[in-house]
């Protein structure tokens, strides 16, 4: 039996800001909270346990420090890359600059908070 990931969480100063930020990234849903103020998103209708994992948002006042050793990858499910790419400046994405050389098929940015993720070029099925 193998394990596979079931949920991810991302430490943050404003969980409200960035649980509707990544549900309107990823069509996600709010799936509950905890007495100390983490949001838990995920898919509509299956939650926890589901095909794909949720994202845990847990308030925490630790400086970040440098990069962070684990980011998101996002690829659009309906429609191409530089639509989506748009999509996600309009909702408070913000282009980032790692040191890319221009000639990537991908597009780093980064959340409200700052956390890097990458828009990827490939359109993939939703789940």
């Amino acid at each position: 039996m193998a394990c596979r990931i079931s949920e991810l969480v991302l430490d943050c100063a404003a969980p409200e800001r960035l649980a509707a930020f990544w549900s309107e990234v990823l069509g996600y849903v709010e799936l509950g909270r905890e007495d100390d103020g983490s949001i838990e998103i995920g898919p509509p209708g299956a939650g926890f346990g589901g095909p794909q994992p949720t994202l845990v948002l847990s308030p925490s006042t630790d400086a970040r420090a440098g990069k962070l050793p684990l980011h998101i990858d996002v690829n659009a499910t309906d429609r191409d890359q530089d639509a989506e790419l748009e999509r996600l400046l309009a909702l408070g994405a913000t282009p980032a600059d790692v040191g890319q050389t221009g000639a990537e098929s991908w597009h780093v940015l980064t959340d409200p908070e700052g956390n890097e993720f990458c828009l990827l070029r490939a359109r993939i099925q939703p789940a």
